[in-house]
């Protein structure tokens, strides 16, 4: 059965998992203190309105506290949007993660979708307009892309979220994966609803945690209501406060995916493999069917990408991970 996401080394003997788009860095030791220190809260309720976790993101990100929702991963933020907006059509762009799709089917939506071409490397382009032109009531799209790994150029995004507030089109935009690419520091479109997480960018998806920007504080009473009362736990809001001070950690992560991202691409190309431009953590490739079998077999777990809507069995998805790691992954497929 075809796993509907990376990660699941519970199904699988797995030694080496690039199936998640994970830090290659792992878990810093601070965030880590702080998520043991929060044990003696353990025995309270956790605040159910983080309060301290949304203005130590207000401070961060620039935005009003009461414009902050935070949520169990981005996953959760994904559900209440869909539940709080209720958009009869949504405009995806494909292949994507899968649980947009879901989400919004899930909330009674019907889901448009504007195909990424394989010629133009899934490159998004203002061919979307005319998609944006039939007026959906919610466009959903990610930067860096998952599974293309690919950042949407400033100036389209700029121009997407113009035509949508012209248009009344409520704009999410997923960053769950920039702060580890070169447009961290980018300015994104205040008037997206933009939907964060801690997951992939300080290696936590065990611990659940994520956050959205909403452009206004109506908006974020909306998603508020949605979802359960305490949906962030103790250890995760400690885990959020302690991930807002590791700027050094994401700066050397960064620097380290840049350069084995760089290696791998070069590597699988020399391998034959079509490999597609990246800007994240992640990259993905075109090789021949059941690799991600014969990977298995020798305990590595990599993504296939055969659900993906757009893709099939020829398509993997693998994330950027040490250079021991990589070479192991090089090597494996070489045998």
């Amino acid at each position: 059965m075809q796993d509907p996401h990376g990660g699941n080394i519970h199904a699988h003997p797995v030694k080496l998992d690039f199936s998640a788009n994970i830090n290659p860095l792992g878990i810093p030791e601070r965030m880590l203190s702080a998520i043991h220190a929060s044990a003696e809260q353990w025995a309270h309720y956790p605040d159910p309105a983080c309060l301290m976790l949304a203005e130590a993101l207000a401070a961060q990100e620039g935005y009003p506290a009461d414009h902050i929702v935070c949520g169990n991963g981005a996953d959760d933020l994904l559900y209440r949007i869909a539940g709080a907006f209720r958009p009869k059509t949504a405009l995806l762009a494909e292949p994507c993660f899968g649980e947009y799709r879901r989400a919004l089917e899930a909330a009674g939506c019907e889901v448009l979708s504007y195909k990424l071409k394989k010629e133009a490397d899934f490159a998004l382009s203002d061919a979307i307009f005319g998609k944006i032109a039939q007026q959906p009531d919610l466009l959903l799209l990610c930067t860096p892309n998952n599974p293309t790994g690919r950042l949407i150029d400033p100036e389209l995004l700029a121009e997407i979220a113009e035509r949508c507030e012209k248009s009344g089109i409520l704009f999410v935009l997923d960053a769950c994966f920039i702060a580890l690419t070169e447009a961290h520091a980018r300015r994104l479109p205040r008037t997206a609803l933009i939907v964060n997480a801690f997951t992939k960018s300080h290696a936590i998806p065990g611990i659940r945690i994520g956050y959205a920007l909403c452009p206004d504080a109506r908006t974020a009473q909306k998603l508020r209501s949605q979802g359960q009362y305490w949906s962030v736990s103790a250890p995760a809001q400690a885990a959020g406060l302690a991930a807002l001070r590791e700027q050094d950690y994401l700066a050397a992560a960064r620097s380290l995916i840049a350069e084995e991202r760089a290696f791998l691409s070069g590597a699988l190309t020399r391998l034959g493999c079509n490999v597609c431009p990246s800007d994240a953590n992640f990259m993905l490739f075109q090789s021949t069917p059941g690799l991600a079998e014969r990977l298995l077999q020798k305990g590595i777990l990599i993504r296939s990408c055969a659900n993906f809507d757009g893709l099939d069995e020829t398509w993997y998805r693998i994330a950027v991970r040490s250079h021991e790691e990589n070479l192991a992954l090089l090597q494996a497929m070489q045998g």
